[in-house]
């Protein structure tokens, strides 16, 4: 998590810096093998170079970034779990509770769908 940290310490709202890495830290927990990254100012995780989900901190909401095949896989459940979103994005607000099933998914889909792929983005 090493690689988050001073990214961590520009989130003014201390309640906001302890959830953005604890959602930080369950996507390590659940996906080891994932690369923490920082690319334009946004921690990313990546697989074997390619970009699997962006995470974001904003004033209302923490944004899920998992590229828009993802998005569209996924609109409807994302929806359902009363996120707001666009075709790149999710956002959860920082009084919602965090889908982890939904995120599981996501990011599952993504190392699956990206396996064999060599660019960062598709």
């Amino acid at each position: 998590m090493e690689v988050f940290a001073e990214y961590l310490a520009g989130v003014d709202n201390p309640d906001h810096r302890d959830r953005a890495q604890e959602i930080f830290s369950w996507i390590l927990d659940k996906f080891p093998h994932l690369e923490p990254v920082i690319k334009w100012n946004t921690p990313m995780f990546t697989d074997h170079g390619t970009f699997i989900i962006g995470i974001d901190t904003a004033k209302h909401h923490m944004s899920f970034a998992p590229e828009e095949a993802a998005m569209a896989i996924f609109a409807d459940d994302i929806s359902k779990a009363g996120y707001s979103s666009t075709k790149g994005l999710f956002r959860i607000r920082w009084s919602e509770p965090v889908n982890y099933e939904l995120l599981e998914k996501v990011i599952e889909f993504n190392i699956q769908d990206k396996v064999d792929y060599t660019k960062f983005w598709r």
